[in-house]
């Protein structure tokens, strides 16, 4: 019988993803991908023309898992299951990716205030001939922001590794008034999904 695996991959340098998988006893090793090659990214985010959010966040995160997979290959390492997720946020319809500067930063703060949008991320699975995915959704009310809030906050560090210029597990709560959805999910990772896609893999984690 084959061995059921005990650690997972990790195809992402987020650290809110790995404090995720932490929190639920996961254990894990990195397997990043690289944004500086002579071709370019291993993976890019560039999203295509007319591509709708749903599916921009499963084709990038299926091409991070395919190419961890590749390198895992590559290298003979052990095999595992590998996790590779992309987070979203979506405002009607459209995508906003990391404010590159303050002008962007403060121009999505702008956007969001008063409004409610959709975090969308998408999780996957490889293990050998296997690929378990899910995508989970979560609506998320933004209070009425004042300029000098807005200001404020893009005058800090925490809108610019981030997309959609916040974070829910920082400054950014005191500006949601409500969310439907998986709180985990709005981070970066859904854990009662993932933790349901890593039962499938064969990964035991109660």
């Amino acid at each position: 019988m084959k061995p059921l695996p005990h650690k997972i991959y990790l195809a992402s340098k987020s650290p809110r993803r790995r404090e995720l998988l932490r929190q639920i006893g996961v254990e894990f090793e990195l397997l990043l991908l690289r944004d500086h090659t002579p071709r370019g990214p291993e993976v890019t985010e560039i999203v295509l023309p007319n591509e709708r959010a749903e599916d921009y966040v499963a084709r990038v995160t299926l091409e991070k898992a395919a190419f961890a997979q590749k390198t895992m290959w590559w290298r003979k390492l052990p095999l595992r299951p590998i996790l590779a997720a992309d987070t979203s946020v979506v405002l009607d319809g459209r995508i906003l990716g990391k404010p590159a500067n303050v002008s962007e930063a403060t121009e999505m703060m702008r956007a969001l205030s008063g409004r409610t949008h959709q975090v969308l991320t998408h999780v996957a699975i490889l293990h050998g001939e296997q690929t378990l995915q899910i995508t989970q959704r979560s609506d998320v009310a933004f209070a009425k922001l004042s300029d000098e809030v807005i200001q404020a906050y893009c005058a800090t560090a925490e809108p610019y590794d981030k997309a959609g210029g916040y974070g829910i597990q920082g400054q950014a709560a005191l500006f949601i008034q409500d969310i439907a959805g998986s709180y985990s999910g709005i981070m970066g990772l859904p854990l009662f999904e993932t933790g349901k896609l890593l039962e499938q893999a064969g990964l035991h984690i109660l």
